[in-house]
């Protein structure tokens, strides 16, 4: 009776496992428990299944769809247990909806609090992705390429996404070729979503598009973004003059905008290289702009163009950034400094490492971030290093370089070229992380240092380790997420600098995810 018993239970709990962690894989079964070994097979089985905290794993492999998958918001998650659909291991799904009628959205993103990695989204029959009526999202580590809409929009409302570290590439709307963008924050798009390390290149209209109709006032931010080649199609023709070919279109509206609708576009470390029509595009847009540390490179039409006057109380503020082989066109009411094209700079090819563009699509670092290559870094003894003011952000040297990357040249020393080898500072792990993190850093000296924790914005969050004198070896340092308060602080991207009391210092970039 006892064995019997024991036999029933077991039975119930492998029909209805109460899971923590879900399994799908396209030679899954909906008819089995979501477990690793019997996975499920089809996405709304696995959402359905899932709750707030829940991670779904997807396993590798070709899924071919041909329905949107919708997460509506029964779906929501909270602040403290997102629900994750992300990529089991290292393993690459592909989700794959060629087959798909015209016109039917890839995902279609209505809910709050999730968290989308290592996904690839192809072939859908309007927008890969569209987060519509959804707020407080990551969507990390993706790939929107090939799909009949812009790759990535956010529509209806949605704020405070992040996404990550994401690629939009090759999305084209036939037949007209003229609305598919790699990353749409616009229309009806609600406020504070915010880019990181995200490419868009050869879609047939802009890499980013903040066009809008039915929003206003809201605000945008793109930091180390990079974008190139948009207004063609995958074999590289040009459909017409209905595909803009803008890098960086940073809003607008209809009839020349005259509601003066505003999306106030913050760029920061961006790059826009040759794409048909302008990198820096202001369009109409009549809101705020603020652009440090770009830089524009061989755009066809302008690196730059941002001349209609804005709405009384708007700024426009360009510094630190750089042109190259291409026009700089700005109204009078610019706020500038320390650009390129002003005084006392010329810039000409050798002040860069590489303008090859071929490798700007190479694979990126096992980490999700950007590939490391030479092109439009400075080169060593050009004026353009140590050359603009200082924004607040962490920087190597005297001052900031003017554009997108810093450069961490060797010191030199009594006339003699030395590689300054006083301390290395490591990448912090886990990462990303919650609740907390570890930094490493080595001395090989004894020295005075300072471990200090910032926002993307520059704005100081922690103090780690305060000037304390420190004998060479190697330490630890454990952050938990709060600021000087013992406050949390939100979701995001933060920068962690190590300074010598020499005025030596290094800084990396660390995820904390909620």
């Amino acid at each position: 009776m006892k064995l019997t018993v024991l036999l029933f239970l077991s039975l119930v709990v492998l029909s209805h496992p109460l899971l923590s962690q879900i399994y799908l894989a396209p030679d899954g079964d909906d008819n089995n428990p979501g477990t690793f070994l019997l996975p499920f097979a089809t996405f709304p089985k696995a959402i359905s299944e899932a709750n707030p905290g829940d991670t779904i794993y997807v396993r590798g492999g070709v899924y071919d769809l041909t329905n949107t998958i919708t997460i509506t918001a029964v779906k929501n998650g909270t602040a403290n247990q997102f629900y994750t659909l992300t990529a089991y291991q290292n393993e690459i799904p592909i989700l794959d909806f060629s087959a798909q009628p015209f016109g039917l959205k890839g995902i279609s993103l209505q809910a709050n609090y999730w968290h989308f990695k290592g996904l690839n989204i192809k072939g859908a029959g309007d927008n890969g992705m569209d987060i519509n009526f959804g707020s407080y999202n990551i969507i990390e580590q993706c790939k929107f390429y090939e799909n009949r809409d812009s790759g990535l929009q956010l529509s209806h409302g949605s704020s405070y996404n992040q996404i990550i570290n994401c690629d939009s590439y090759f999305n084209a709307d036939p037949p007209d070729y003229g609305d598919a963008d790699g990353f749409a924050p616009k229309l009806t798009v609600g406020t504070d979503n915010y880019f990181y390390g995200c490419r868009a290149w050869v879609n047939c209209d802009d890499g980013w598009d903040g066009y809008l109709r039915g929003a206003d006032s809201v605000y945008t931010t793109l930091e180390n973004c990079w974008t190139w080649g948009n207004g063609y199609l995958k074999d590289g023709t040009d459909p017409g003059p209905q595909a803009n070919g803008n890098g960086f279109k940073m809003g607008g509206g209809d009839n020349s905008n005259g509601d003066s609708l505003m999306h106030h576009m913050y760029l920061r470390n961006c790059v826009a290289f040759a794409n048909k029509n302008k990198g820096f595009d202001q369009n109409n847009n009549l809101g705020s702009m603020t652009l440090f540390q770009c830089t524009g490179y061989s755009n066809i039409t302008a690196n730059y163009r941002i001349q209609r006057a804005l709405v009384p109380g708007q700024t426009l503020t360009v510094k630190n950034c750089v042109s190259y082989y291409g026009l700089v066109q700005l109204g009078s009411f610019a706020i500038q400094e320390t650009n390129s094209w002003l005084p006392p700079f010329v810039v000409a090819s050798d002040d860069f490492l590489s303008l090859d563009t071929s490798l700007a699509s190479a694979p990126r670092q096992a980490d999700g971030s950007l590939p490391e290559i030479d092109l439009l870094h400075l080169a060593e003894g050009s004026d353009l290093i140590d050359a603009g003011v200082d924004l607040g952000f962490p920087f190597f040297g005297a001052a900031p370089d003017l554009g997108a990357f810093e450069s961490n040249y060797v010191a030199v020393i009594g006339g003699l070229t030395e590689l300054v080898e006083q301390f290395q500072l490591l990448q912090n792990y886990p990462n990303p992380f919650n609740p907390e993190t570890h930094i490493i850093y080595l001395l090989s000296t004894p020295d005075r240092v300072t471990l200090s924790v910032f926002d993307v914005m520059g704005k100081h969050i922690r103090t780690l380790v305060d000037g304390q004198r420190q004998s060479a070896g190697e330490y630890s340092v454990t952050w938990d997420g709060t600021n000087e308060s013992g406050i949390q602080v939100a979701a995001g991207v933060y920068l962690y600098r190590l300074e010598l009391e020499n005025g030596m210092a290094e800084f990396r970039k660390m995820f904390l995810i909620k």
